[in-house]
């Protein structure tokens, strides 16, 4: 397994040889004497850890800090001071610099690998999450790969439901779950013809029923991750085309029976199609949408949802003009 690459920064070798005895076993060390042979180390070595000294003989630490993450590509280093400059006021200047740890010598053996191993986790874990998002704002692109809405929707959609969620009583972490979920709601329309994606016309009988299908593909696709953030995307995928009266598909659910995150991403999901320009149609004005979304209410949408839902509306808009303003730089 490859070991993890950390750049020490000391001008003085007692101290380079000494962090070397505690770290080598454990991780591949790079060494430096100046704040310039350091810059040149991080473009070279891309280390996921700094171990920097202050005193250094061209440049203040301090000064140097901010310079290293500046220009790592990753910009996911970090930086820790190990120092004989002792205090608060030392300490707050590194923090300030931009590490995230500060040491003073002499060093603890059991202090620095503690501390480092510590860090290096954070590291590992914030990739991960880069990754993961990723992951998703790709699968959430894939589901509309074929179709006619943009990429803007996926997300704009999806903002629109985080929001209907905080106002339902969602907390903080349910919310940001839900906000990736929605981006994955048509997940299955991978399984479902171009033809019949892009007909600029109405589907017939036979073309609605392979459309109907999209819900189950989604959910079949989705599901195979036991990831909260995928088992989540999985219900809303099945259930997003539910409606409250129970004349919805795939299974006719009716009520409370359609879990509320499908109930949510339903009512985000009309809102944004019917609120949007496409060369099919002009966007419709607020007051028509606020009309169809209390028409729907009690028969396609949640009443209690829905009426929260136009309560909302001035943070709507809101959301909205910040994704046009998007569009309209790009």
């Amino acid at each position: 397994m490859k070991l993890p690459t950390v750049l020490v920064v000391d001008d003085e070798p007692t101290n380079l040889s000494l962090l070397r005895s505690i770290l080598a076993d454990a991780y591949h060390l790079v060494f430096a004497c100046n704040g310039r042979d350091a810059l040149a180390a991080v473009l070279k070595h891309r280390p996921a850890l700094v171990l920097l000294d202050v005193g250094l003989p061209d440049i203040d630490g301090y000064a140097l800090c901010p310079q290293l993450r500046q220009i790592d590509p990753t910009q996911a280093m970090q930086v820790i001071f190990v120092t004989a400059y002792g205090g608060t006021q030392q300490e707050s200047a590194g923090f300030e610099a931009g590490a995230v740890d500060y040491i003073v010598k002499p060093v603890s053996a059991p202090i620095v690998r503690a501390r480092v191993a510590a860090h290096l986790s954070l590291v590992r874990a914030t990739a991960l999450e880069r990754s993961y998002r990723d992951a998703i704002e790709m699968l959430g692109h894939a589901g509309h790969y074929n179709d006619t809405d943009t990429g803007e929707h996926i997300w704009r959609m999806a903002a629109y439901a985080a929001a209907l969620a905080r106002a339902a009583g969602w907390d903080a972490e349910r919310c940001a779950r839900l906000k990736l979920a929605a981006a994955m709601h048509d997940m299955g329309k991978l399984g479902i013809p171009q033809a019949i994606l892009r007909k600029p016309g109405p589907l017939d009988e036979a073309e609605w029923a392979i459309m109907r299908t999209h819900p189950k593909i989604g959910y079949d696709i989705l599901s195979r991750s036991e990831a909260p953030v995928f088992r989540l995307a999985a219900e809303v995928s099945l259930r997003h085309h539910e409606k409250w009266d129970g004349s919805g598909y795939p299974d006719g659910l009716r009520g409370e029976e359609i879990p509320q995150s499908a109930r949510i991403v339903s009512l985000a999901d009309v809102f944004d199609a019917l609120s949007m320009c496409r060369p099919y149609k002009p966007g419709w004005p607020v007051d028509d949408i606020i009309a169809h979304l209390k028409a729907g209410a009690g028969s396609h949408f949640d009443p209690w949802l829905a009426q929260l839902f136009v309560e909302l509306m001035p943070q709507l808009l809101a959301i909205k003009e910040q994704f046009d303003d998007v569009e309209t730089v790009a």
